[in-house]
């Protein structure tokens, strides 16, 4: 379930499809993901899972397998 809701935060922080959205995304691998594109993942990262994420996790998000490791931290387990 936290897979889909994890995909569902880079559907609406990058404003794509949800099939563009897979754990090899990486940050400005598609002009949508820039660095004010980058902001808005961090609020809804933090919004959907109840978490507040520190400056060094901000700067390491590089990719939706790295939000992964790094929710993981904060106890936040996928499926």
């Amino acid at each position: 379930m936290n897979s889909d809701k994890l995909f569902q935060v880079f559907v609406t922080g990058l404003g794509v499809e949800i099939g563009k959205i897979n754990d090899e995304l990486a940050y400005n691998s598609i002009p949508q993901w820039d660095s004010t594109a980058h902001m808005i993942l961090i609020a809804e990262l933090e919004n959907q899972f109840d978490v507040m994420l520190d400056t060094d996790d901000i700067i390491d998000l590089s990719s939706v397998a790295k939000a992964r490791e790094i929710l993981a931290k904060y106890d936040v387990k996928f499926d």
